[in-house]
């Protein structure tokens, strides 16, 4: 996979998210563990997921 880190990343790399994606799967891990756990997410999950935190019910 190739893992992409959030634009919303600070300068220092903090509290950030590595995103990649699959034609099957999204996947999304802490970008200070790369050897972590990772979140899958499956086409609809993923587009739920993303509706959801852009209307703020994930915070």
């Amino acid at each position: 996979m190739n893992w992409r880190r959030s634009s919303h990343s600070g300068p220092n790399g903090g509290e950030c998210v590595e995103v990649a994606h699959t034609v099957e799967i999204t996947g999304v891990r802490d970008s200070k563990n790369a050897e972590g756990p990772v979140l899958r997410f499956g086409a609809a999950a993923w587009a739920r997921f993303l509706v959801r935190g852009a209307g703020g019910e994930l915070r």
